[in-house]
């Protein structure tokens, strides 16, 4: 009788993770991730000017200045354990797999966790175009209106009315809000769009003074449209998308190293554990919240 054979390939298909790059894209704060909270002075409102002044001597008033302050996170991975049996009969590197894997998992969580800490709940700017289906979740029902270019252009005078630097804002878009605004782009405007892309950067191009970025996913709001929904929270009905823009002087991260425990030739389990742990934080950095804003996907009627 013939036997079949099996063969086991020796590399497996690892784990697709989004792109994480926009983090960089802020103040580093990650030299005081060794403490609990980090203060971020603001300076409170500047003297007034007068004009041909009259009153002499003058009132003299004392400047109040602000303290925003942010907590650090500890975020750590689930300990995973690894059958002596498999680094022995697995054709693969199973342990250098699940290390690498949970490293990124790590990475990720923390990359996700960045952009709720950046979200500052207020200046947003709703969505303008033609209806969509949402995209949020398999839960998420009814229409969504598209992003436009319009929509960005108000982003933009926002921005400029609050005298926020031109240089260096980013707008991070999820892939389907990042299509709609791409498909609103007439032929002349996405050819000057792509060619002002620096993909080594994350940069898919630049419009309206800011860096266009996109991720798998970046936020979810309620049905108020201002409510951060976490996405390791149970999706709703009427949830909806957003995008977040910043100007990189307004946001700060502090990231540690990723530090693994490891227990190998464990006794009782009779093979190896691992698990990793990483501090992390960030926040918005100014007291009146200039500099962030969202675009909200509107529901439509």
């Amino acid at each position: 009788m013939a036997l079949n054979k099996q063969i086991w390939l020796t590399t497996i298909q690892e784990n697709f993770y989004p792109d994480n790059s926009f983090a960089v894209k802020s103040i580093d704060d990650s030299a005081f991730v060794s403490v609990k909270t980090v203060h971020i002075p603001n300076a409170g409102a500047p003297s007034g000017v007068k004009i041909n002044r009259t009153q002499k001597p003058a009132s003299v008033a004392q400047r109040t200045d602000n303290d925003l302050t942010y907590d650090l996170d500890e975020l750590t991975t689930d300990p995973i354990y690894i059958p002596n049996i498999d680094t022995v009969e697995l054709s693969y590197d199973k342990r250098n797999s699940v290390l690498t894997n949970d490293r990124q998992q790590l990475q990720t969580t923390a990359q996700q966790n960045l952009l709720y800490k950046w979200y500052t709940g207020g200046n947003i700017v709703s969505t303008s175009g033609d209806e969509r289906d949402a995209h949020t979740s398999a839960t998420a029902t009814g229409k969504r209106k598209k992003i436009t270019k319009d929509d960005v252009l108000r982003l933009m005078v926002l921005f400029n009315q609050d005298n926020v630097a031109k240089e260096g804002r980013y707008l991070l878009l999820d892939s389907v809000m990042y299509a709609d605004l791409i498909a609103d782009l007439s032929e002349k405007e996405l050819w000057a769009f792509q060619n002002s892309a620096n993909t080594e950067k994350g940069i898919l191009g630049q419009l309206f003074s800011f860096n266009i970025m996109e991720r798998s996913q970046v936020l979810r709001v309620g049905a108020d449209g201002k409510s951060l929904l976490e996405w390791e929270k149970n999706a709703v009905a009427g949830e909806l998308a957003a995008g977040l823009a910043w100007q990189q002087q307004c946001v700060s991260r502090a990231q540690g190293e990723v530090k693994m425990f490891d227990s190998t030739d464990n006794p009782l389990y009779y093979g190896d554990i691992y698990s990793f742990l990483m501090r992390s934080g960030g926040k918005y950095r100014r007291f009146d919240k200039k500099g962030v804003a969202a675009i909200v996907e509107v529901a439509a009627a």
